[in-house]
């Protein structure tokens, strides 16, 4: 148990993953509030939900590349300061339409567009931060303990907010009170930032203000067939996969007719899956590409056979093998990424990540939400599922097909370049589960 937990030993990560801990709870309940509001203004209308989604996720895909380049250029730990008030003001506004009964479908809109700018730049920072408070051995702990908190938070606050919503009254005013919830959340971050000791942060020297730092992030992306391959499968999971939110709460209006509590269920059991999965991402040293494409491959399978399930019941007992495999899938990109990438690039490899990620799943949770409007529930799982099934497929052929070594690149203009003109050291011989041990 202790070994799972090594990372936790390290005064700085402790008092991060705290304020952390407490963040991921309210983002998990105002998720689910936030859909039950989008439901109860537009008379339970799948496509509302998915524009809404992706307005939030879109600002990822306009400007994380941009973020990255932040992310490498200031310091990471005030820039997350001024992330979580970017996130939060929003929050409190959009709990106080609600509450006071004034909120309107193109307010949900615009204010999740305002919050999704937030996310945007927090995302790549808060990522490459994880480094900064830890030591190369403990790294990989580090990563899966941050995806401890955020599914333990995925599966205890989906049960929260729909709780507190049916204790409320079901309404647009007890969904504000859920969104509420999440803009106090941001406080403890804050706070958990600002006691940290930056004497023991394990800052890089950072690039300098030069032209075609993006473009040498994406030059480095493309030298690196392990990380080309890692990104290639985030994309067509995250659009058409992990939009489970989305598709868990049609299924459970349409399919099933349940209310708060019983869509609050649904994201609970799948929170059990995904809990499991980073649970044993915690034991594991080194990360593998092969892991990365048989978890997405099982993902895509357990979305269609997801889709068939004959009863509420059903569902609720096979969404966390849907979760067990999505987590493993996502916690091994998200090591992948953080330990194949140089300080260097860090933050710009990540915003990539982030682009195809959050970015993937703003197209996709329109269409998503359009397949369920028009062709039902179940839909959504079927072709959200097989789509993942075949990208995975083909992303093996690619695994097969790309085993050299990756050639060197330069870090493009700024004073990083003299030192990123090969890969990281922690990134050799990572295939077929050959990495370096950290």
């Amino acid at each position: 148990m202790m070994h799972s937990l090594r990372a936790l030993s390290v005064r700085n990560y402790r008092l991060y993953a705290a304020g952390a801990l407490v963040s991921n709870l309210g983002t998990w309940i105002q998720r689910i509030g936030q859909d039950w509001l989008v439901l109860q203004l537009t008379d339970n209308s799948g496509v509302a939900v998915g524009v809404t989604t992706g307005l939030q996720f879109l600002p990822a895909l306009l400007f994380s590349p941009m973020a990255g380049v932040i992310a490498d250029r200031v310091p990471k730990r005030r820039l997350l300061q001024c992330t979580q008030l970017m996130m939060g003001i929003p929050s409190l506004l959009l709990g106080v339409l609600a509450i006071t009964g004034a909120a309107q479908a193109w307010q949900v809109y615009v204010i999740a567009f305002i919050f999704g700018l937030g996310a945007a730049l927090d995302a790549p920072a808060r990522q490459s931060f994880v480094p900064e408070l830890v030591d190369e051995r403990l790294l990989t702990n580090a990563v899966a303990l941050n995806s401890v908190s955020f599914n333990g938070a995925r599966m205890v606050g989906p049960a929260l907010a729909g709780g507190l919503i049916s204790v409320l009254g079901g309404g647009a005013t007890a969904a504000g009170w859920a969104i509420l919830i999440n803009a106090v959340s941001y406080g403890p971050v804050i706070v958990a930032l600002q006691q940290l000791d930056p004497s023991l942060l394990r800052t890089n020297r950072r690039p300098g203000r030069q032209r075609g730092q993006i473009r040498a992030g994406i030059r480095y992306v493309r030298s690196r067939p392990d990380l080309t391959l890692v990104l290639f499968v985030t994309m067509f999971a995250a659009t058409f996969g992990i939009n489970f939110q989305l598709t868990s709460a049609l299924m459970a209006t349409e399919v099933f007719h349940r209310s708060a509590d019983g869509f609050g269920a649904i994201g609970s059991m799948l929170a059990i899956g995904t809990l499991g999965g980073a649970v044993w991402a915690t034991r594991r040293t080194s990360v593998d590409t092969k892991v990365i494409v048989v978890a997405a491959l099982c993902f895509g399978v357990t979305l269609v056979v997801g889709g068939t399930a004959p009863g509420y019941v059903t569902f609720l007992v096979w969404t966390p093998l849907i979760g067990l495999c999505q987590m493993t899938m996502v916690t091994s990109t998200q090591m992948a990424v953080q330990l194949l990438a140089p300080p260097e690039f860090r933050g710009r490899v990540t915003s990539l990540y982030v682009l195809l990620s959050q970015g993937g799943a703003a197209l996709g949770a329109p269409v998503i939400g359009w397949i369920g409007e028009s062709f039902g529930a179940r839909w959504t799982l079927f072709v959200g599922g097989s789509l993942v099934v075949a990208s995975s497929a083909l992303g093996a052929l690619v695994r097969r097909g790309h085993k050299a070594a990756p050639e060197p690149v330069d870090a493009g203009p700024g004073p990083a370049a003299d030192r990123a003109s090969a890969p990281s050291g922690r990134a050799a011989g990572t295939e077929s589960g050959g990495g370096k041990e950290v």
